[in-house]
């Protein structure tokens, strides 16, 4: 029951930030499940896609009522992250973690000074031709790596490139990350269940508590500006871009050791 509990409050939380910056929340649950519920990062790394089906799945129908959603962008990213995420999964004991969550902290750094320097208009649209299709599609072989490798759900890394390199407003990137998360984690999630790297009722837990309040934060984000929501966004990555960088260090201070 402690247990169960603890997953509860770790999905509401998921949920509040994946709803508002429309992510996966793997960024959140992958550490959540390793230091606060003896996970160890493999397993967390399997469980997590779980949760993430039905907690993205909330957050992109609440986004589409809003008119966040590109799905000509969605299909193309979607095509991509379904390759990036089974070359992912044969990597996934033959790379190296370590250079892996460095790319991705200095991808992270990157994406805070954009955000920073791009702020798009709610009335911005991707602008969609066989070029910019075949460019989403390719670009979606990353966050289909990055979710079967980190654990992440690949929206905090395509939701900055489709604003700042596709010229997608904030709600219509949110939106149509949440699409491409939904079809990684199936991919994902399937995988890691066959390979019994998967807790298969924590993962639920977690993804129906993440769904219950996904809609709220859905909500706010579209009554913040797209300045503020930003902000916002860059402060979340410079937080997980932190959490990183501490376990970088501590990395190299015990292979030092």
């Amino acid at each position: 029951m402690h247990n169960a509990i603890k997953l509860v409050l770790i999905g509401l939380a998921t949920g509040v930030f994946g709803g508002l910056f429309g992510i996966g929340g793997g960024v959140l649950m992958v550490p959540a499940l390793v230091f606060l519920m003896g996970f160890d990062q493999r397993r967390a790394v399997g469980t997590t896609p779980i949760a993430m089906l039905p907690a993205a799945t909330a957050g992109l129908i609440s986004y589409a009522l809003q008119g966040g959603f590109d799905w000509r962008a969605a299909i193309a990213l979607s095509i991509g992250v379904i390759v990036g995420a089974r070359i992912g999964l044969r990597l996934l004991n033959k790379l190296s973690l370590r250079a892996l969550e460095i790319g991705f902290f200095v991808f992270l750094l990157l994406s805070i000074v954009s955000l920073w320097v791009v702020v798009p208009s709610r009335d911005d649209t991707i602008n969609m031709t066989p070029l910019v299709f075949v460019l989403l599609l390719v670009f979606g072989l990353i966050p289909g790596l990055a979710m079967s490798l980190l654990g992440v759900g690949g929206g905090i890394i395509a939701i900055p490139v489709l604003m700042v390199g596709f010229n997608a407003s904030d709600l219509i990137a949110k939106g149509t990350s949440l699409c491409m998360v939904i079809t990684g984690a199936i991919t994902s999630a399937s995988k890691n269940i066959r390979m019994g790297n998967a807790d298969i009722k924590a993962g639920a837990i977690l993804g129906v508590s993440a769904a219950l309040v996904s809609p709220f934060s859905v909500q706010l984000a579209v009554l913040l500006s797209p300045q503020v929501a930003n902000i916002l966004f860059s402060l979340f990555l410079a937080f997980v871009a932190s959490q990183y960088l501490v376990r970088i260090l501590k990395q190299r201070k015990t292979a030092a050791k």
